[in-house]
């Protein structure tokens, strides 16, 4: 899912960035660019963070499982 919501992302600045030059580049198109690409860095590293806890924490859960054992 994150590797859609990644490449839907990229689509989204891909887009605008063509909307933004189809008159030329000025700063202004820069200034719009960078601020996209910082947000959509934003929003892909917080998805590998928040991966990351949910791995954390399903190994955590695993490792401190009741094990059980019969006796028989």
């Amino acid at each position: 899912m994150d590797d859609l919501k990644k490449a839907g992302r990229e689509a989204e600045v891909d887009a605008k960035k063509a909307s933004r030059n189809w008159d030329g580049e000025d700063l202004a198109d820069k200034v719009g660019n960078a601020g996209d690409e910082i947000r959509k860095d934003a929003a892909n590293t917080a998805d590998d963070i928040r991966n990351a806890g949910d791995d954390a924490r399903k190994d955590a859960e695993r490792d401190t499982e009741p094990t059980v054992t019969r006796n028989y």
